[in-house]
């Protein structure tokens, strides 16, 4: 079975060799035939042989057209924060992958410390997830998580984000690469988000949106960074990134992409003395914090254990042993575009109706 590094290793070609080579090429005719039921699926929604429902209140969609991560949380943090500042009541809704029936996913946890306020619907049948967060929680906007590709219900905003660092998935769709879908398919988007640009430099990010105009000329054009907002322990305390700066740590995850996640602890100045990286949405066993405690045992020099905010919601402790473990909370900060994001989001929340007993 393959780890996410190992499945990242032979689609970029990294991975050498006679076998690496077969293996993409099987790979190569299983994307194919991905790809045709892809097709065949989007026809069908564009026109109208399957069924798009209407959520009856305005609806955000917030996706990505790769595998892996491209920073979809801290953009839904954002957007939801705005439309909270301005009392508008908003739900957000998500498939909650990996999630046992029931419970919470790791990002359903994470989002539910970062926005208490904000009702959380995590439901397989997202059609039904916005019924009920209409008529049982009086939702005005309905945000939802990963739908790009969920194509059954109808949207008003649809807001697509492109990883700087791994853009276009290798160039081929899954499993020969990271594409869920083909390029062509940002024409839908209404609004292109390019994430963590902060991590390629001008001339890669040109040649990014020179593609991305390719397909969609029309949509807004957006940029993102992520930047490292606080420190936050399992117990909800948190702590401002001064307490680690200058200082050596451990750091692990198990997201889509562990380079992020360096990348966000060095541009904090928080100095790395070992990187774990486990699969995404790893689900951590005792075995694994032994291993983690055991691994902190033999960097007496490392202050503290750092993770993502939702490996943290997963192993659930504030420290392993003596070692102090934190979460690097991170946030968006839009660089450029914001101005014409917000005035999208305005015009949306203009076709809110007003309370009937107001």
């Amino acid at each position: 079975m393959l780890t996410t590094e190992d499945f990242r290793d032979f689609v970029s070609g990294r991975q050498r060799g006679l076998w690496a080579s077969c293996l993409r090429g099987m790979m190569r005719l299983t994307s194919w035939l991905y790809g045709l039921g892809v097709a065949i699926r989007n026809w069908q929604y564009s026109t109208g042989r399957k069924r798009v429902h209407s959520a009856g209140v305005p609806v955000i969609s917030v996706g990505n057209l790769t595998l892996g991560g491209t920073g979809k949380t801290p953009m839904v943090a954002w957007i939801a924060k705005w439309l909270r500042a301005r009392e508008i009541r908003v739900t957000l809704i998500s498939r909650g992958y990996g999630a046992e029936r029931g419970a919470q996913n790791d990002e359903g946890k994470e989002l539910e410390q970062r926005l208490p306020d904000v009702p959380h619907i995590q439901n397989p049948d997202r059609v039904e997830a916005a019924q009920v967060a209409v008529e049982e929680l009086a939702a005005q906007v309905l945000l939802l998580d990963d739908a790009f590709q969920h194509r059954r219900i109808g949207r008003d905003l649809d807001i697509v984000l492109i990883d700087a660092t791994e853009p276009f998935g290798y160039g081929y769709l899954f499993p020969r690469g990271m594409l869920r879908e083909p390029l062509k398919s940002l024409a839908r988007a209404d609004v292109l988000v390019l994430t963590r640009g902060d991590m390629v430099d001008a001339e890669d990010r040109e040649q990014i949106w020179e593609t991305l105009r390719k397909h969609n000329p029309k949509a807004v054009a957006v940029e993102m960074h992520h930047r490292p907002a606080i420190l936050r322990a399992a117990d909800g305390q948190t702590a401002p990134l001064a307490e680690l700066v200058g200082k050596q740590v451990l750091a692990f995850c198990g997201i889509g992409n562990p380079e992020g996640f360096r990348h966000s602890i060095e541009s904090s100045g928080i100095e790395i003395a070992d990187f774990r990286a486990f699969s995404d949405h790893h689900n951590y066993q005792q075995a694994d914090i032994e291993q983690l405690t055991q691994w902190a045992s033999q960097h007496p020099a490392a202050t503290a254990l750092v993770c993502t905010h939702k490996d943290l919601v997963k192993v659930g402790v504030n420290q392993l042993e003596e070692t102090p473990l934190w979460a690097l909370e991170i946030e968006a900060t839009l660089t450029t575009g914001q101005a014409d994001l917000e005035a999208k989001l305005a015009a949306l929340a203009e076709k809110i109706p007003p309370d009937e007993d107001c």
